[in-house]
Formats: C-alpha cells, structure tokens, sequence
C-alpha cells in the first residue's frame, strides 16, 4: 500500500509516518498542507492520502477540501481525513455526494496501528470509514427525533455499527448476536427510517449502501 500524509505539525506528521513505515506501508509523500500534496502526487497518485483537517492557511477544514479535490482529480484513490476534535458538519461535508473510499478518524484512535491499518485498507477497497465517536454523537443528538424515536435501543446500537461500517456477521459478534437476529433488526431499522434496502448475502458492497443509506438520512436530518 501507497500512502501521501498532508499534516502542518511536524511533530504529529513525523509520529505518523513512523507508525505506517513500521508495519510494511510505504509513505511516499510526507507534505506540510493540503496543497503541497495536491501537487506531489499530480502525477503518481498513491493508494491513500492521509490529510489533517485544520491546515494552513485558514485552519478550518483544508482536509476535507483537499480530499475532495483529490477524489475528483484521482478515481479510484481512497483518503482518511484527520481531526483531533468531533467535528460533525465537516465529516458530514466529506460524505457528501454519495461517497465512496472516504474515511474520517480522530487522531487519538490513529495510535491503534490495527484500527489505523484497517482503516486504511477500507478507504482502499472503496467503503465508508466512521470514527465510532462520531457516529455515536450523530446518533446520540437525535435519539429525539421522530424517526430514531421509532427504534429500540437494540436498535440504534445496531445503526451505530452499521454506520460505522460493519457487516452483520460484525454487528453480531460485538452485539453477542446471531446472524438472523441482526438480518431482523437491521430490516427493521430501514423499514422504520423508509430507507430501502438491498436483499442478498451482507459483503463488502452490501456494507458500502448500507453505510450511504444511513449517512444519506443523517444528512436529510441535518436539515430538518
């Protein structure tokens, strides 16, 4: 796997790049803004690139900004925005357009070279990537709403997880659920959001829909 990082602190950017170089991924762009990376990888993108959100020269949401760019500009290329805060609106700006190979994580969960590495190989292969915190403050700040307050609390666990990404074989094995009990709850769930799901064995392109499906009512949400 080929990684680009685009992080303004040295420190963190330095970290990071040792981190990836000791399990096997080769860096290949190490760069200070959205911009310098934008430029080094013009002509040889890699897998993945790797952005911190706040970067100059305003500090507000250059990662999204420039992985947006780096979607259009290199098909097939994966990204993984940064943050050191749960900032909503600018994950939610990310996944905008029905998104494919984007990932957002909080810096302090990227020191899990598993998670990190997982990550990583998602965005990759083309699916949705969601810090857990994110999702769990998505869900938490409308538990009121009409249409969550439809579901067991059963079953907003199982939305969490399903945003975050996972296969029902994944869901059920955090849960301590059989498969068929969470094929009926996540039925369920998309009955209750009138959100309509694909039929067919859960796999990699099953998760991904399922992922949009529910980043698609989050934003709908956003709005009302």
């Amino acid at each position: 796997m080929r990684v680009a990082v685009a992080e303004d602190s040295g420190i963190f950017r330095q970290a990071l790049v040792t981190l990836l170089t000791t399990v096997g991924i080769e860096v290949v762009v190490s760069a200070a803004s959205g911009e310098e990376l934008l430029a080094r990888v013009a002509d040889d993108p890699p897998d993945v690139a790797i952005l911190d959100l706040h970067m100059p020269p305003t500090y507000t949401n250059e990662g999204v900004v420039a992985a947006r760019r780096l979607l259009r500009l290199h098909g097939g290329l994966g990204v993984l925005v940064l943050s050191a805060f749960n900032e909503t609106p600018q994950a939610m700006e990310l996944f905008r357009d029905q998104p494919r190979g984007v990932g957002y994580l909080l810096k302090d969960h990227v020191t899990d070279v598993d998670n990190l590495r997982s990550a990583l190989e998602r965005v990759m292969r083309g699916e949705v990537v969601i810090d857990p915190d994110v999702v769990s403050r998505l869900v938490e700040a409308r538990h009121h709403e009409q249409e969550l307050a439809r579901l067991s609390d059963r079953e907003r666990e199982v939305l969490a997880l399903m945003a975050e990404g996972h296969s029902n074989a994944g869901i059920g094995k955090r849960l301590h659920l059989s498969a068929r009990t969470v094929e009926d709850h996540v039925r369920a769930i998309f009955t209750k959001l009138g959100i309509t799901s694909s039929s067919g064995p859960s796999g990699p392109q099953d998760s991904n829909k399922r992922v949009l499906a529910v980043l698609t009512w989050l934003r709908a949400a956003e709005t009302r």
